[in-house]
């Protein structure tokens, strides 16, 4: 079953294919956007919602797949479907390997696009939540003083205080206290949790000096 807040994107410039496939999917209740470019679709105030792209892979100006790479350069979460009539083997070996969700040779059969809708959809809800994690993530770790990212940077490596201690050249009981700070900050109890944390922030560990 679709959200009823996902939108489908469809792109492509020929207006009949645009109209055919947006009266079907609007038949299957879904919200559809239509684009005639991908010129076009970028012009659009940028979507931070669920949904999916279904992309014409012989656009004029800037191709499909061109258009692929630069969405894939602004981090999009919004997952390709591929359609084309003039496609070959090694350019849906491309695009599925830079994460399209499949390539449908033109006329392709109603079912298999919406099962490649649902299965972007499905995706697209992943890659929202993983993203929105990170974001929390990070939000949460610019919260911590530069002293207290050095400690959990040491922390993240499993160093014990006296090691990280030795390390900053500090007092043990200063490292305490800044450990008890950065639990508090990112409403953990364990290392494991500051790890977790720290992981999806992309947070790279300090390594032992000796």
């Amino acid at each position: 079953m679709n959200n009823k807040t996902d939108i489908i994107f469809i792109i492509d410039d020929d207006k009949s294919v645009r109209r055919s496939l947006s009266l079907f999917l609007k038949s299957a209740e879904f919200n559809v956007e239509t684009f005639s470019s991908s010129e076009e679709y970028l012009e659009r105030y940028p979507y931070v919602g669920t949904g999916c792209i279904v992309l014409d892979v012989n656009l004029g100006g800037k191709t499909g797949l061109e258009l692929q790479e630069e969405l894939l350069q602004l981090d999009s979460h919004l997952p390709i479907i591929f359609i084309t009539g003039q496609g070959s083997i090694q350019m849906s070996v491309d695009a599925v390997k830079k994460g399209a969700v499949n390539f449908l040779e033109k006329p392709f059969e109603e079912e298999a696009l919406l099962q490649s809708v649902s299965e972007a959809l499905e995706l697209s809800n992943k890659l929202k939540v993983e993203k929105e994690e990170v974001q929390i993530a990070c939000n949460l770790i610019n919260t911590l003083t530069p002293r207290e990212n050095e400690v959990c940077k040491y922390l993240i490596n499993g160093m014990l205080n006296k090691q990280i201690a030795y390390e900053l050249n500090i007092a043990e009981h200063t490292v305490k206290l800044h450990r008890h700070s950065i639990c508090e900050k990112l409403g953990v109890k364990s290392v494991p949790e500051i790890i977790r944390i720290a992981d999806k922030a992309g947070v790279i560990p300090f390594k032992k000096k000796y």
